[in-house]
Parts: C-alpha cells; sequence; structure tokens
C-alpha cells in the first residue's frame, strides 16, 4: 500500500482515533505491534495516516484492544480506505487544504450546527455576500482567486440540497443580521435567502438578539459537525491563522454545553424569522 504524503483531516481523524483505542487499552506502540504481529513503525505509520487501514485490520485491531462498542467500531470501517473523491477534488492545488477538509468533513456529516457573531454562515450565504467577505480579506486575493472561492463557498450549500440531507441548525446573532454586507441592496437578498432557506425541513435558523445580552460563546464562529457516533463529533473554529480542528472528548463536551445555552437564549425559529424579515424590510 502505498504512504500517503498529504493524508486529508479525515484521514488524520481516524489514525488519532486508532491510537486512542490503543490508549485506552493500556498498551504502548511496541506492545500493540506485538499483539498484531506487525513492527511498531506500522503501528506508528496507521496512527499517523501515512498507511490506510483495510476493514478486516480495523476489526483484528478492535479485538486486540478490546474494543466492545461495535457502533464505534462500524463507524471507523466508514473511515477506512481511500478518500472520498468528492466535488472540492476540483479544487485541490487551488485552495487551502483545510477548505477541501471542510467540504470532506460537511459530506460525512450527519448533523450540522453552527453559531455566527458578526457573519452569517457560509452554508446560508449568498455569491455576492461572500465575495464581500472574501474582498476584505488580508492579504488581499487577486480577482481570479476570489471568485474561485466564491464558487466554493456556493458548491459546498450542496450538502443541505442533496437527497436525505443532514438537519442543519444555525444560530445567528442579530448583529450579523445587521450589518451591510455589499450594501443595502445585497444585505436584502441576503436576508431574504435566509427566509427561503429557513422554510426548508432540514433547516433550522435561530436568532440570538441584543436583548440576550451576554451569552457562552460569544465572539466565536463555532462549526460543530456530529459524526456516526458522539466519538466521531468534530468542531471547527475559525482563526485568523486557519481553522482549528477539535476532537478530544473534553474539549467536545465543552462546545455541546455552550450549543445548548446558546439555543435555550436564542428566539424561536418562527419569532426569528419574524425578526429577520423586520430588519429586511428596514432597508
Amino acid at each position: 500500500m502505498p504512504v500517503r504524503s498529504n493524508p486529508t483531516a479525515r484521514q488524520l481523524r481516524f489514525g488519532t482515533e486508532l491510537r486512542r483505542l490503543r490508549e485506552r487499552a493500556g498498551l504502548s506502540s511496541t506492545e500493540a505491534a506485538k499483539l498484531l504481529g506487525i513492527k511498531q513503525a506500522q503501528v506508528s505509520n496507521m496512527e499517523g495516516a501515512r498507511f490506510g487501514v483495510s476493514a478486516e485490520r480495523l476489526r483484528a485491531i478492535a479485538r486486540h484492544y478490546s474494543c466492545t462498542d461495535e457502533q464505534l467500531i462500524e463507524a471507523l470501517i466508514g473511515m477506512t480506505g481511500d478518500r472520498k473523491r468528492g466535488w472540492w477534488e476540483e479544487y485541490r492545488e487551488i485552495l487551502a487544504p483545510s477548505l477541501l477538509d471542510l467540504a470532506e468533513l460537511e459530506a460525512y456529516g450527519v448533523r450540522l450546527r453552527t453559531a455566527h457573531t458578526s457573519h452569517i454562515p457560509g452554508l446560508l450565504q449568498i455569491a455576492q455576500h461572500a465575495r464581500v467577505i472574501f474582498e476584505q480579506m488580508v492579504p488581499a486575493y487577486t480577482p481570479p482567486e476570489i471568485e474561485d472561492l466564491v464558487s466554493y463557498r456556493i458548491k459546498r450549500q450542496r450538502v443541505l440540497f442533496q437527497d436525505g440531507p443532514p438537519p442543519f441548525h444555525a444560530l445567528i446573532h442579530e448583529a450579523a443580521l445587521r450589518m451591510q454586507f455589499g450594501g443595502p441592496t445585497v444585505a436584502k437578498q441576503q436576508l431574504q435567502h435566509l427566509l427561503d432557506m429557513s422554510e426548508r425541513d432540514n433547516i433550522t435558523i435561530q436568532v440570538i438578539p441584543f436583548d440576550a445580552g451576554a451569552y457562552p460563546g460569544a465572539g466565536q464562529s463555532i462549526y460543530y459537525v456530529h459524526g456516526p457516533v458522539p466519538q466521531l463529533d468534530t468542531v471547527q473554529l475559525d482563526q485568523a491563522h486557519g481553522p482549528r480542528l477539535v476532537d478530544a472528548e473534553p474539549g467536545l463536551q465543552v462546545y455541546r454545553q455552550l450549543f445548548a445555552r446558546m439555543e435555550a437564549i436564542a428566539l424561536k425559529a418562527a419569532t426569528s424569522r419574524d425578526l429577520i424579515h423586520d430588519i429586511a424590510q428596514g432597508l
């Protein structure tokens, strides 16, 4: 099996989960290698996502590591093999690998949740709104680069329209709704798009109003992608120097609690639509 030179975030996550299985079994990589009848370097390569792992080998590893969680094992089997060659592959060598990793993460997510204070979530942006955002980036993008980024962002939204789409729950602060990115005309079109999308069965939009005051997670852009089992959930945090992924259970627990508290203080979906409509009418 050829060595991977640039494993994706999904492949790296699979390797991380193999390491966690081993550590929960109380085994060193050397001890694990002896149990599996392979060299220690092979264990390191599997955990580092440099080698793929077949479903048969994964089951053998789970047995030797005394893992009896069948749901987790089946979910990990779903991650074995080569990466899925999805639509995002056309942007390889054009956009940053982290953007492609995000599209792949969404493609396998069973539920999507996001919270934003100053931006409309990317999966809900219209092209004109997205273009304005990319035009303000520092360092500046060239016009062709901006069009690639806009095209990629809009194509990401396919995940919401596919057969059997994942539930998508967006928490948006009122501040983001009132920022007129691109001027009043574009802002009104963007708000109308939110209203249209909120009518879809798989999409829930809740607004956190100004009068909610302080709340946990304020100021962060949080994207929570649910895996087929909770152990494979992933949180993406947007940062100035690139996204940060959180997948350790203590961190995931924190963000589950944050979302629960934010959802509790946000307006109900119907009331949120009324507020969005009122803001749009005022433009």
